[in-house]
């Protein structure tokens, strides 16, 4: 290995971690559902801003009828703008409108309704909410009533059948936090609508146990931020037991999920357990840790049968479960081991040879050293070894079109670590053209290939523009007001003010 980088980097480890990172951490929900974008915030870079700029006039440019992407490059210049303290306009209630009419011209119900999570939560971080409830505009009203257009299994991809209500609950949990976060959360339990029952309802309504877990996991942490879990535990049913003792089924149920690259039963059951322990420690209900299962026995059981090469990717969710359970310590009572068997995937897999699990897996164990204030164990090799895989993923049809994947894990990554010039400069390998560059360049016309793929890459810019908001902005109302039952390190903050009702 060569010598160790030396970035300017967000966190020194996990008691600098924010409630909104604690809550939201792993690159997969948010670059796949583009929930809490923008983290890490750092002081508006010029440059960066000019890079997104380039990006989209590109990216809009190879696929002119995606309406995703245009409206996601139409809120990345309202953020840059926002954001930027030389900026002579700002936006304001008429580009305010322009947004909103980008995303109502999404056609698929589910991306409409993550567009309008993301651009409320752009919104609330950027202090502008006000805008979305002004003149005749009530936008989180029309947001939440996009939720009722999504249908079950309206995705088309190899797991079509095996969804059921999985779309609809994940953008369920993406627009109630962002309601939230608009500080409007009694909006969604009303006299005449219990909106947080009715997404904990449709749970049962996923067939696949993998699907529900990881759904109803972030779904249940999101009721424990808004201050919601008498619905979860205190009604005539308990939803958490509920979805624990469906994940102990799998086995009987079999209906896995299909991956176009082998994985392993063990990571397939550890997934969902692992997202439903961060739920757990959001609740702060200990007993089902031991109900109807040992749980942390059952972690440490299915991860000692998975091999390191895609074991990193689920050790994010362990370390800062564990961290947020205030269980790591016991579980993991020498990190540095961990940490040390995570970067030794750096010189066991290619990050070309497919675009998951071997092309994301780089970021997840940077992510995680960068988390836990070791980033001194990632040598710069990796981090170009990582820059350059792009075109290696080239050896099947899914690999091609699953390219968007670990491009937008690697473009996150490299900006959380203060390195976006190996995404953004100039390359050798791509022929003096960056890497985003020649992504962008090598898609096929129109995105018809890549399909829906492409908003994951969308999402990775629209989070690079919301991280330049201000090194010291603060979090919103919602995530300054949470302490985490387990294990709270927060000191006690004075709570700004966000929308009433």
């Amino acid at each position: 290995m060569t010598s160790p980088t030396h970035q300017q980097l967000p966190v020194a480890g996990l008691d600098d971690l924010s409630n909104e990172t604690r809550t939201i951490a792993t690159p997969w929900i948010r670059m796949l559902r583009g929930i809490g974008l923008g983290q890490y915030p750092i002081d508006y870079d010029a440059a960066i801003a000019d890079h997104l700029r380039d990006t989209f006039t590109r990216l809009t440019a190879k696929v002119p009828g995606d309406a995703y992407t245009t409206f996601s490059e139409h809120l990345a210049d309202f953020v840059l703008r926002t954001v930027d303290p030389h900026a002579e306009e700002r936006g304001g209630y008429t580009e305010t409108l322009v947004l909103v009419g980008a995303v109502r011209a999404i056609p698929n119900p589910y991306y409409r309704a993550l567009a309008a999570s993301i651009l409320m939560d752009a919104f609330a971080k950027l202090r502008l909410g006000s805008l979305l409830v002004s003149g005749h505009l009530d936008f989180p009203a029309e947001a939440l009533d996009m939720l009722d257009q999504i249908t079950p299994d309206g995705i088309a991809d190899e797991n079509q059948g095996r969804h059921g209500e999985y779309e609809r609950v994940s953008a369920s949990t993406a627009v109630f936090l962002a309601v939230g976060q608009l500080g409007l959360r009694s909006r969604l339990v009303t006299p005449g609508r219990n909106r947080i029952l009715e997404a904990l309802d449709l749970l049962e309504r996923i067939p696949t146990p993998y699907f529900c877990g990881r759904a109803g996991g972030t779904l249940l942490s999101v009721i424990a931020l808004l201050d919601y879990t008498e619905y979860i535990f205190d009604g005539d049913r308990d939803y958490m037991a509920e979805v624990l003792e469906y994940l102990t089924r799998a086995d009987e149920i079999g209906n896995w999920p299909e991956f176009h690259n082998h994985i392993t039963t063990p990571w397939k059951k550890v997934y969902p357990l692992l997202t439903m322990l961060n739920a757990v420690a959001m609740c702060g209900r200990a007993e089902y840790l031991y109900r109807p299962i040992d749980a942390l026995a059952e972690v440490t059981a299915l991860m000692d049968q998975i091999p390191w090469e895609i074991r990193v990717h689920m050790e994010q969710y362990a370390v800062i479960a564990l961290h947020n359970l205030g269980r790591l310590g016991d579980q993991v009572p020498d990190l540095d081991a961990l940490l040390a068997d995570m970067v030794a995937v750096f010189d066991q897999i290619d990050p070309g040879e497919n675009y998951s699990p071997r092309g994301n897996a780089f970021p997840y164990v940077i992510e995680v050293a960068m988390m836990t204030g070791r980033m001194h164990l990632v040598p710069d090799t990796a981090l170009k070894r990582m820059a350059d895989s792009f075109p290696d993923l080239i050896r099947t049809e899914h690999d091609v079109a699953n390219r968007a994947f670990p491009v937008s894990y690697v473009v996150n990554i490299l900006g959380e670590i203060g390195r976006p010039e190996y995404a953004f400069g100039p390359r050798a390998r791509y022929e003096g053209a960056s890497a985003v560059e020649w992504f962008v360049d090598n898609l096929s016309d129109g995105g018809v290939v890549e399909g829906d793929r492409i908003t994951m890459f969308d999402h990775a810019l629209i989070s690079s523009a919301l991280r330049l908001r201000g090194a010291h902005a603060p979090e919103t109302a919602l995530y300054q007001s949470f302490r985490f039952p387990f294990n709270d390190r927060n000191p006690a903050r004075e709570v700004e003010p966000a929308l009433a009702d």
